[in-house]
């Protein structure tokens, strides 16, 4: 099947080994002092590994390979986990169940005294449905966030969405490559700053590196930050 699927240019790769401790699938490896695709039924295509090349060697192209393999990638990880000893984990990072032991809500209860007020500019806010020349991009401050961290950090809306347009996305459910309408966005418009907020999970990756792709790609030099928020409700350092 033609699909999309990572490739490593080994005269930019220096061996350092950051692409395949970020690549959860196990697809990468090094040989001989080079980053190597070992398998391609191990690569998902959400390029969890781009963002962590200090080098810019790893880069998507769309060819024939062999499709994802999710229980082919289990029985590696599963296998790993058993010869290191470690507790095992079937399943992306990101499905794994965790619980969070949180204040009861009557001891809560003294902080929501003042109801918070969204801070939502405007609609609609999925990437895959805002328009790309939307009158809200004009003079903007961007802030483009994973879906999940609205859930995941309880002070979302007055931290990172007040005064600035939000859009959301998430490359693992919605299976496209945001890169592409984020540089037109960017490139069209007069965009003031762009905030990249994610999970730490690795599936959110694919949002980082479309974002920075996208700025890039569309020639301009504007402040950015990407700020990752941990499964527990945190900002990672």
């Amino acid at each position: 099947m033609i699909r999309r699927i990572i490739s490593i240019n080994e005269d930019k790769c220096n061996g350092c080994g950051a692409c395949a401790s970020a690549c959860h699938e196990g697809a990468i490896g090094i040989v001989d002092g080079k980053a190597k695709l070992l398998r391609d039924d191990y690569c998902d295509g959400l390029g969890d590994c781009l963002p962590a090349c200090p080098t810019g060697a790893i880069t998507f192209i769309e060819r024939e390979a062999a499709e994802y393999n999710e229980q082919a990638v289990l029985k590696n990880k599963i296998k790993k986990m058993q010869n290191e000893n470690k507790p095992l984990h079937s399943g992306c990072p990101g499905h794994q169940i965790k619980s969070f032991n949180r204040a009861s809500s009557e001891q809560n209860t003294a902080s929501y005294q003042v109801k918070p007020q969204s801070q939502l500019a405007q609609w609609p806010c999925q990437i895959k449905l805002v328009p790309v020349n939307a009158p809200y991009f004009d003079g903007a401050k961007l802030l483009i966030a994973a879906d999940c961290t609205a859930y995941a950090y309880a002070n979302f809306h007055s931290e990172f969405m007040r005064d600035k347009i939000t859009i959301i996305g998430c490359p693992k459910l919605d299976d496209v490559d945001y890169s592409g309408k984020l540089t037109e966005i960017i490139s069209n418009n007069n965009i003031k700053s762009v905030t990249v907020l994610r999970m730490e999970v690795p599936c959110c990756g694919g949002l980082e590196h479309a974002a920075v792709t996208a700025l890039k790609n569309s020639g301009k030099f504007i402040p950015w930050q990407v700020v990752t928020i941990s499964t527990d409700g945190r900002i990672l350092d």
